[in-house]
């Protein structure tokens, strides 16, 4: 992958932008996004299980309480960034302290308070900042795509989604790695300030082009269907990634190798990320993004079956799963920036909404997962029953096929034209 200079497109009020484009930029900031995303669903919860003794279904109802304010929360930050894009250099900044303030507090900090209430404030600021950082990021690609030669969006999701899924390898282990939470803190403020120096003269307001608000995308029946998609895709991973580590330790019955496992998972994906991108570049991003979805169930299915030991055959699932993870990250949000740029290029809350659903599905993983495997007896760091470790097998490999199976019935039922 190369750095491409912008084209000199014009605006609609006949003005002429020559502002380069630094793609490398957009991975790095991808990078730390992802590393507040996934890794913390990953690691949070065991964490504070593992060092202060809360429950999983107190855990479980904070992070779909999270959610659930998400609801309001994330289409209004949709809204913000739309009112703020013509400063969005600044408010950028503003986020990105938030995050990494609040990733400090939640990580590196004794909780002053109740652990479960330090857990909850730290993570609705590093939620918030996510999500509003989010939203003008991906809002901001849809203009700078289309100033990109050739299929534009599916060349910034390359760079965007292999940079996300490398921060996502670094940040999955190096807590692992380092023995603790706080290197992976402060190595995330480093990334966070890294992250605004390379972006510093990325973000550039749509110019005349007014904010749309939600009202388009809702309209639009293609991309109230692109949402529904994002929603279901989205729920195999939650609750793959929410169950992780328990599975590793319980089920594999294999503590020590959540590092190496989690690494595999992530580079795998982030090695696969380009070649799905270029395959749909030459075979369209629908049939690409269906035939990994079908690579998913295969990995997800496999897994149900694993045993005490089965360390080399689960290496192989993290591989494949993996390589899925990179379709599904890589294509579906070019698909849908694709559509924003076609029926509504100013609408910066159109990601808020992707945001939300994206988000919604980890919010089914916390609440029905968690306290359910609770129910049937399953414990973590402690010796299971073989019916709460089958519980458990279920929970991580079954559920994830019946959804990535409804996953793929919309999208092979879904007509758009693709550019």
């Amino acid at each position: 992958m190369t750095s491409q200079a912008a084209t000199t497109p014009t605006t609609a009020a006949g003005s002429v932008s020559l502002r380069s484009v630094s793609l490398p930029a957009y991975g790095v900031f991808a990078a730390l996004l992802a590393a507040a995303g996934l890794p913390i669903y990953i690691h949070a919860p065991k964490a504070y299980v593992d060092d202060y003794g809360v429950s999983l279904a107190a855990l479980g109802a904070v992070l779909f309480g999270l959610r659930l304010f998400d609801v309001v929360q994330d289409p209004l930050l949709g809204r913000l960034a739309g009112f703020l894009r013509n400063q969005r250099a600044l408010a950028v900044t503003g986020g990105v302290i938030l995050m990494v303030a609040s990733m400090l507090g939640l990580f590196a900090v004794t909780p002053p308070i109740s652990p479960l209430i330090w857990f909850a404030i730290m993570l609705a600021g590093v939620f918030s900042a996510f999500s509003f950082l989010t939203i003008c990021f991906y809002a901001q690609g849809v203009q700078t795509a289309d100033r990109l030669e050739g299929a534009g969006h599916l060349r910034l999701a390359r760079w965007r989604e292999t940079g996300a899924l490398l921060g996502v390898c670094v940040a999955a282990v190096t807590p692992v790695m380092l023995g603790g939470f706080t290197g992976f803190a402060l190595g995330f403020a480093l990334l966070g300030l890294t992250a605004l120096w390379l972006m510093r003269n990325e973000w550039g307001s749509e110019g005349a082009i007014p904010e749309a608000g939600f009202a388009p995308v809702l309209a639009d029946p293609i991309a109230r269907r692109l949402l529904l998609i994002a929603l279901v895709n989205a729920a195999p991973v939650a609750v793959s990634s929410t169950l992780f580590l328990f599975f590793v330790e319980s089920r594999l019955a294999a503590p020590g190798w959540e590092g190496p496992f989690l690494l595999l998972f992530f580079l795998s994906a982030a090695i696969a990320a380009p070649f799905w991108s270029r395959a749909a570049e030459r075979f369209g991003p629908k049939r690409v993004l269906l035939a990994g979805m079908v690579l998913a169930i295969a990995a997800f299915a496999f897994a149900i079956t694993l045993q005490a030991g089965d360390t080399i055959a689960f290496a192989l699932i993290c591989i494949a799963s993996g390589a899925a993870l990179g379709a599904d990250m890589t294509l579906l949000p070019a698909i849908f920036a694709t559509r924003m740029a076609r029926i509504a290029p100013g609408a910066s809350g159109a990601f808020g909404l992707w945001s939300f659903v994206s988000k919604l599905s980890l919010a089914f993983a916390a609440i029905a997962l968690l306290p359910a495997l609770e129910t049937a007896g399953f414990r973590a760091g402690t010796d299971n029953s073989e019916s709460a470790l089958w519980a458990l097998s279920l929970a991580y490999g079954l559920v994830p096929c019946l959804l990535k199976l409804l996953a793929i019935g919309l999208l092979a039922t879904t007509n758009w034209k693709e550019d």
